[in-house]
């Protein structure tokens, strides 16, 4: 394992046997920090259903986003013993950027309503959801939190305007975001590569930050340093595999945020 990959790894193991060691003495204090329930939604023209997970958190609290960077912890859903389900996608709302003793971490506070996009097994009947969230939930110190959830989703339903606005705040798409080329290019180092990529694109507003995401779990992404020159942002990260293994980059399946205080963007792939 890369030193520097282990000494993060070990800082933020330390840091939830912390909080874990915590708990005991102080459960009374975290009951129904998060509370979460299900949004019924509508069903859609193509027999898709659009409904939503919502969680409310308790003053001061926040949760994290799907990549919540080297502080947060990654939520979790798990949809089993959901019926007449064959599989759901979520649309992230663009999340806030948390700076706290010098780290980053990605979420949300007070409220999340999570869209989700239901393809049921068979159209026109009604849906049985179930979720599992397992989620993390932090203010002075994190609290993992495991909350369930089920409801019948109607055949018809109607639209509701909680989940309307967690749609329209998704993060815009390359197109709508102006973003018109994109290229990668990577170079080794002593614990893995390098990735640089230089988005021609508007910006996003001040402070902007660029996330990076890869599809495989076993690789460690930085957080990404950017550099703006007009209408070029220029965004460098490390990758890692967690074991210290030679690892191959598919261009293709990397996603990148960029968000700012003006607008957010979702890009998907870069070309060599």
């Amino acid at each position: 394992m890369p030193h520097k990959f282990y000494m993060m790894f070990k800082t933020i193991i330390l840091s939830l046997i912390g909080v874990c060691l915590s708990i005991p003495a102080l459960g009374e204090t975290f009951d129904r920090i998060a509370q979460a329930e299900i949004l019924q939604g509508w069903r859609n023209i193509d027999g898709s259903h659009t409904a939503a997970l919502r969680i409310t958190l308790k003053p001061g609290w926040k949760t994290y986003w799907r990549a919540p960077g080297d502080s947060g912890i990654p939520p979790r859903i798990d949809w089993f013993g959901s019926r007449n389900f064959s599989e759901a996608k979520i649309e992230w709302p663009t999340p806030e950027v948390f700076q706290q003793n010098g780290m980053r971490s990605i979420g949300y506070t007070d409220e999340l309503i999570l869209p989700i996009q239901i393809q049921p097994r068979t159209k026109n009947r009604s849906i049985r959801l179930k979720a599992v969230l397992d989620i993390g939930v932090c203010r002075d110190i994190c609290v993992p939190q495991q909350l369930t959830v089920k409801a019948d989703l109607p055949k018809r339903g109607k639209r509701d305007a909680r989940i309307a606005a967690a749609l329209a705040d998704r993060p815009l798409t390359m197109v709508e975001a102006g973003v018109t080329n994109v290229k990668c290019s990577v170079s080794a180092t002593a614990d893995g590569l390098l990735l640089t990529s230089i988005i021609k694109m508007p910006s996003m507003g001040p402070k902007e930050i660029a996330i990076v995401e890869i599809d495989n779990p076993q690789i460690w992404v930085g957080e990404g340093e950017i550099q703006r020159s007009s209408g070029i942002l220029t965004a460098q990260t490390e990758l890692q595999h967690v074991e210290g293994l030679p690892f191959l980059l598919d261009r293709s399946s990397l996603r990148f945020t960029v968000l700012g205080k003006k607008s957010a963007v979702d890009i998907r792939g870069c070309a060599n």
